[in-house]
């Protein structure tokens, strides 16, 4: 293989795919990039963990066809610190790699591309079209609210559920729960529900952009994203995700409404004197005021009042700080909406397509 590029083209490459690559792994295969020549003057490259995987092209010059497996970190890290202007890479006997540029040249051990992983082949699965921007939209919208938990392990990633014309996006980690709802451009022929571990939705949504398309592919046990032809193939978690339909509470007609940044700012404050034992910040709601407090033991205390419109009964609720600065930081409408059901209900807030539940603190 001998090939000739910009470094900036093949920075750009190398950084797309690299964030796959195992550091600690038993097989020295997937600490390497698969670098392979394709038609039409493309280089394609590839990355594995074995649960995910990623493929890019970069536009070369293709002296001699060719493939060859080159230690990720080494690779990088030497056409970083390469001179500007063209590389050319080209292999030798006994997978040794010839990397140069100008007035600079480096020579790499690779392994053969015989021991890398193939990537998997979605022939014949119907695709799922929508826009990179609301997906973007969807993924900052729940993402916060995946459980970390390993033993829950259902829960470590985000359930895609696609129905008819619509996409639904989930998370919970079993104390809150995020759902958004988009319209698909259109119906699909069948239904499909995935769980998508976080670090495949990390990598998409690292290369979503704000305009474009996108494509999904699901199939038994996979799901392939195609964003501006960088492909993610990820495994999805197997199990069954819980029925998060009974958790979420049925609308009720005396809602809180209040500024959001005005909530965001006071939640914000409270949280300053949280401590791993003592968490929970009060909400209290009277007719025209929301009181939100914060006692902790030998620490101090704080009290902040903010405006809100309300017509119920008044109420307290305790709650856990980081879940409403997660999900408010997060929302770009002016006012949002609370349901709030008393001490040991859930707090609720919903927007045109998404709802929020958060489980009630003690105090």
């Amino acid at each position: 293989m001998k090939i000739k590029m910009s470094k900036d083209e093949l920075m750009i490459g190398i950084q797309t795919v690299q964030n796959v690559v195992s550091v600690k792994t038993t097989l020295p295969i997937l600490s390497n990039i698969l670098v392979e020549t394709v038609k039409n003057d493309q280089l394609k490259l590839n990355s594995t963990d074995l649960d995910l995987g990623i493929s890019c092209g970069i536009a070369v010059d293709v002296l001699e066809e060719g493939a060859i497996t080159i230690p990720a970190k080494r690779f990088s890290d030497i056409v970083r610190e390469m001179p500007s202007g063209d590389i050319v890479i080209s292999t030798k006997k006994n997978n040794q790699i010839d990397i140069e540029g100008n007035r600079c040249r480096f020579k790499l051990i690779g392994l053969p591309k015989d021991e890398f992983p193939k990537f998997p082949e979605f022939k014949d699965k119907e695709v799922i079209t929508l826009d990179q921007e609301v997906l973007k939209e969807m993924i900052r919208m729940t993402s916060f609210a995946v459980s970390h938990e390993e033993s829950r392990y259902v829960l470590n990633g985000i359930l895609f559920e696609i129905a008819d014309d619509s996409l639904s996006l989930v998370a919970s980690d079993g104390r809150r729960l995020a759902k958004i709802t988009k319209k698909l451009d259109s119906p699909i022929k069948k239904e499909a529900a995935v769980i998508i571990p976080l670090k495949a939705i990390q990598e998409i949504n690292r290369n979503l952009k704000d305009e474009g398309e996108l494509s999904l592919v699901v199939s038994t046990n996979q799901a392939l994203f195609d964003i501006n032809g960088v492909l993610i193939a990820t495994r999805i978690i197997e199990g069954e995700y819980p029925n998060y339909n009974q958790v979420i509470p049925k609308p009720i007609q005396q809602k809180v409404r209040i500024t959001t940044q005005d909530i965001l700012d006071a939640v914000k404050r409270a949280h300053l004197l949280s401590t791993p034992d003592f968490q929970a910040v009060k909400l209290e709601v009277f007719k025209d005021k929301m009181v939100v407090s914060k006692i902790t033991p030998e620490i101090g205390e704080s009290r902040e009042e903010i405006a809100i419109e309300y017509g119920g009964p008044e109420l307290m609720v305790g709650v856990n700080p980081q879940f409403l600065l997660d999900v408010l930081k997060n929302i770009n409408e002016l006012t949002i909406e609370f349901e709030l059901l008393g001490a040991d209900k859930q707090l609720v807030m919903r927007l045109k397509d998404y709802i929020y539940v958060a489980m009630p603190m003690r105090l």
